[in-house]
């Protein structure tokens, strides 16, 4: 899971049009299956074949790609590239037609991160695509910037801060607008602290928008430093980035109509400091074992469409590029769009995306998304878990899709979040401790994870992916095949009684 939102053009494709075809080929006359599954039983029979053990198969073999190749999975590396042809192999073997789509991405890892204010050293992550301080390091003053609705958004929030390092809050707009602003009104660089207890390891968005070195940390050091006005502050950032490429893996079933499908993602790639194992080795590998069982040739109403995207880390490349490939007639050829990203936290949380906004957190998903909300709830509550809300934040790869309209949901364990006392005695696990205290560090590994939290996630994964295959019309009023056809008989039969009677009518006048 990506610590902010991004937002880019649509890079210059470098995959072959063959490629690319499954995303982006013109839509096919609907593809009527030959006496499709009935909605429930198919549900069922695939949550019961999508097993935990098969999933933790995929983790083990994640684990093994990380450690073999440089003990990460991160977009543009070989323990990505190797994840990524593990997938497209078993998808293959369940009789899919695979497709990978390439495009190029700013790889970004950190070399150096220290800040040290009045003598005390303070832990610091570099924001991906910051500017890098010289090789020894930026000194000056620290500037506190007060914190209101919009704290550091604009240039103005400043004051004299020509030549200091300001500390500004989280909140309000981007990472991005921030440290441009403070730059504008002269600072030479930004810490910017978390608004809600965690770390805080976000992103620039694009190596254009950097403007001078910046930095996240926690709120808790945030707060602490509030009262540092004026303090020595020593800032060193450095990192490593350059543009590589990348693709995400795309599989869709040969069966069921293509213009309703069904689209089910989750990101295939780690940060660069760890194997990914919970983020996202759970979702990806319960998302493949999902395909796996249901098959390439599966007896269902509308197609099925499984991506493992790339890049998520570095800002949602990936899947933004996808959707950003798409015609409006190919966004209309997808019904809806199913996220997983981290499933299997170590203190785990139980989450589904706010379709409605029923939390008030801001963000209301496309017409669509409470049903789909709803679709998981019910899958997870059959299960006695109680399902809280997670918004729509523009943390992963829903964005791009609900930014044009597509109808989205999904589920989510928690990441660098704290667990409330009411949580813990509801889902079990410690209170005060992060869901998953190991996000984007080293020790993301099979040792964290929750595979009770995996199994019930997973199988509420596959039992809303199986219902969705035959029916989605409770998300855009699209029935099942036998049901249309029903329907269209008795249109039929109501229009020649009409005429009938208006020709009985004609002969009697």
């Amino acid at each position: 899971m990506t610590s902010v939102r991004k937002r880019l053009a649509p890079a210059v494709a470098l995959a072959s049009c063959a490629g690319l075809a499954l995303g982006l080929a013109p839509s096919a006359a609907a593809a009527q299956p030959q006496a499709a599954a009935d909605g429930p039983a198919l549900a069922r029979q695939l949550a019961r074949k999508v097993d935990v053990g098969a999933v933790n198969r995929h983790l083990v073999a994640f684990q093994r790609l990380a450690d073999s190749n440089g003990r990460n999975r991160a977009a543009g590396t070989a323990g990505h590239a190797k994840s990524a042809e593990y997938i497209a192999g078993k998808l293959e073997a369940a009789g899919y037609n695979v497709t990978r789509q390439q495009f190029p991405f700013f790889f970004f890892h950190p070399l150096e991160e220290k800040l040290t204010v009045g003598g005390k050293n303070v832990p610091v992550k570099v924001m991906v695509y910051s500017k890098d301080t010289p090789a020894g390091g930026l000194e000056g003053q620290l500037a506190v910037i007060p914190s209101d609705a919009t704290p550091g958004c604009e240039a103005t929030d400043y004051g004299n801060v020509t030549g200091k390092i300001v500390l500004v809050s989280r909140g309000g707009c981007a990472f991005a607008d921030k440290q441009a602003a403070a730059a504008q009104a002269g600072a030479i660089g930004a810490i910017i602290y978390n608004n809600v207890d965690g770390t805080l390891s976000g992103t620039l968005g694009d190596p254009a928008a950097a403007k001078i070195p910046t930095g996240g940390i926690t709120k808790a050091e945030g707060e602490a430093l509030a009262g540092s006005n004026g303090a020595t502050v020593k800032l060193v950032l450095r990192a490593e980035q350059e543009e590589r490429t990348t693709y995400n893996v795309i599989a869709e079933t040969k069966t069921g109509r293509k213009d309703n499908v069904v689209m089910a993602g989750a990101h295939l790639d780690g940060v660069p400091d760890g194997p990914g194992i919970n983020d996202n080795g759970t979702g990806s590998a319960a998302l493949l074992e999902t395909a796996v069982q249901l098959g390439g040739s599966p007896r269902v109403n509308n197609a099925v469409r499984f991506a493992w995207w790339s890049a998520e880390e570095f800002g949602l490349v990936g899947s933004d590029y996808y959707v950003g490939q798409l015609s409006f007639e190919q966004q209309l050829d997808i019904a809806l769009y199913l996220n997983f990203d981290m499933i299997g936290s170590p203190n785990t949380g139980y989450f589904a995306y706010d379709g409605d906004d029923s939390a008030g957190d801001g963000n209301v998903g496309p017409y669509g998304s409470a049903q789909i909300e709803q679709a998981f709830r019910g899958a997870l509550t059959s299960q006695g878990v109680e399902v809280e809300d997670t918004d729509f934040s523009g943390r992963s790869d829903y964005g791009g899709f609900i930014a044009v309209g597509i109808p989205a949901g999904g589920l989510f364990t928690g990441a660098e979040g704290i667990k409330t006392p009411a949580q813990a005695a509801k889902w079990g696990g410690q209170a005060g401790v992060a869901y998953d205290k190991c996000y984007h560090q080293a020790c993301d590994n099979l040792g964290n994870v929750d595979r009770v939290s995996l199994n019930r996630n997973g199988d509420a994964l596959a039992f809303v992916i199986g219902s969705y295959a035959i029916s989605t019309e409770d998300v855009n009023g699209v029935p099942p095949a036998k049901a249309a056809n029903k329907k269209q008989r008795a249109d039929q039969r109501a229009q020649q009684r009409m005429f009938a009677a208006a020709h009985t009518h004609e002969v009697a006048a």
